[in-house]
């Protein structure tokens, strides 16, 4: 009874290591988030997801996998125990969050797999991040992996439709099917790119009507055409009772 009490606690506190992994995760990205909103005055994450595998789903993937059924079998083989989703808007967003995960200093990229420039054989396409986030437990340290996934909308919405096909068929999809499955995750890349280029000249007008505004102010400036109003004349005046 003694060693079945020792066991349950620390498979409990195994996998909430791996909670309060993911918790560290959402906060970082939503202060990343925050950030990069008030700066830039743009937001490059649409949605974020997050999900702990359960027993059951641990236990499968370490029976197909062919792994030891020990913790530190399942610790070091099982590195996406905690994953989060990250869905941007356009191409270049994935990378400029990928890189400020990265620089984060208690965080350490373990693995970087870039399925956007070399995606899978079936069309699926994402940039994949395995990173190591340091938890404090009241008596140890612990390193659990967290599996980053960071992808388009059209990426995501492929992704989606894909896995529900395989589900419904059992993974035994017409060959028919599976050749339009690559055709439409190539016709979401191409949609991902001309709004990468739509993005693209958007920001560059943007940029050149700032400059000229800025170019406008530095005028009005040496001319002396330009007054920093009073205080008072800021507010509305208000009639005397």
């Amino acid at each position: 009874m003694k060693e079945l009490k020792e066991l349950k606690l620390e498979l409990t506190r195994f996998m909430m290591a791996y909670k309060f992994a993911l918790d560290e995760m959402n906060t970082k990205i939503n202060i990343l988030k925050d950030e990069f909103n008030y700066i830039h005055e743009y937001n490059p994450i649409e949605h974020v997801s997050s999900r702990l595998k359960s027993p059951k789903s641990l236990l499968e993937k370490v029976h197909r996998k062919g792994y030891d059924y020990t913790l530190t079998s399942i610790k070091e083989n099982i590195r996406d125990i905690a994953g989060v989703r990250i869905t941007c808007s356009f191409l270049s967003d994935i990378y400029k969050i990928a890189d400020m995960i990265a620089k984060q200093k208690d965080v350490h990229v373990v693995e970087f797999k870039d399925y956007i420039k070399d995606p899978k054989p079936n069309g699926y396409q994402s940039l994949h991040l395995i990173l190591q986030i340091p938890i404090f437990m009241s008596d140890r340290e612990e390193l659990p992996f967290v599996e980053v996934q960071i992808r388009t909308i059209a990426m995501d919405f492929w992704a989606s439709v894909e896995h529900k096909i395989y589900y419904k068929y059992n993974k035994e999809v017409p060959s028919s099917m599976v050749e339009e499955l690559k055709e439409a995750a190539i016709m979401a890349s191409n949609l991902d790119q001309k709004m990468e280029r739509l993005h693209n000249e958007i920001v560059e007008i943007k940029q050149a009507n700032e400059t000229k505004e800025e170019e406008e102010l530095l005028v009005q400036i040496q001319n002396g055409s330009w007054n920093i109003p009073l205080l008072e004349n800021l507010f509305p005046k208000k009639g005397l009772e």
